[in-house]
This record gives structure tokens, sequence and C-alpha cells, in this order.
């Protein structure tokens, strides 16, 4: 990898814009929750690799929290950014919102956390530049992730005790 000491978070953020259709609903004509799921791995994979200018993989979906469905017809807003960084891992904050294109409501359906590793041609992991970021906003939005999954984690702690 072309060593990069830092990379602004500014550089990972991603959005894909899909319409739910017919062979991705349930019989109830919602959104199948592995499409969802499909989309925002995706989502979240081109914003690891944005950030890393290197091939990433899958390597965790955190808790996964179905808020809302997404209707059949809706518009599915899916968005990313890199929030955290170890060595070789890539941590992804992943949001889904659902828009009506009859009426323009917006609301929020799903969110989660993945973490990808970016690896070499060999398949080995690679570092990964630091995360840098350049504005306030950037790092209130940085913290704010950060807090959430430290407070799943947490919860999820808890019910095991």
């Amino acid at each position: 990898m072309a060593a990069r000491d830092s990379v602004p978070l500014s550089e990972s953020h991603t959005e894909m814009t899909e319409m739910l259709l017919p062979n991705d609903t349930n019989n109830l004509g919602r959104a199948l929750g592995g499409v969802v799921l499909h989309w925002m791995d995706i989502c979240g994979a081109i914003s690891a690799m944005r950030f890393a200018n290197q091939q990433c993989v899958t390597a965790s979906m955190d808790h996964v929290d179905f808020i809302a469905p997404i209707d059949l017809g809706e518009i599915a807003v899916i968005q990313s950014y890199v929030f955290n960084t170890g060595r070789t891992s890539i941590d992804v904050k992943v949001d889904v919102h659902s828009e009506n294109p009859r009426t323009g409501k917006h609301q929020e359906t799903t969110t989660s956390f993945l973490t990808f590793v970016a690896i070499d041609e060999g398949g080995k992991p690679i570092e990964v530049p630091d995360l840098a970021c350049e504005t306030e906003a950037e790092e209130d939005l940085r913290q704010m992730a950060v807090e959430k999954r430290q407070a799943e984690l947490e919860s999820i702690i808890e019910r095991m005790e």
C-alpha cells in the first residue's frame, strides 16, 4: 500500500439508492431483511475501500436494528462512513432510510456497525491509514458512532449476564 498517514472521514462517505422491487419483498410487500443487509454490506464495503484504497472484506456486522419496514415501491437510501480504525480493520456506520416517492415521507429503517479488514493481493490483512476528522462536525459524527457502538456492546454484555 502506498502508505498515507491519515485519511479524512469525508473521503469515506458513501450513499447508495435502491428502489424496492417485487423480487426483493416478502409476502407482505416489505423488504426482505437479507436484501437490506446485502445493501448495507455493499455500501459499507465501498466506504472502507474508498478509505483504505485497498480491497476490503467484511469481518463482522454488529447488532442490526430493523426499526421500520421498507414497502414495495419505496426508495431505500443507504449511507455509510468510516468512524474508527485499527491496525488492519475499518469500522463503518451504516444507516438505511426509506423514502416514499408519492408522499415524500422519509423514515429511518435500519442501522448497524460493520467491521472490514483491508487485504493485499494474496488475501492477507494489511495496515490501513489513521482516520482524520477535519472539522468539528466530523469529530462529532465520529464520536456519536463510537458512543452508540459502545452502548450497544454494553447492552449485549448485560443480556448475556
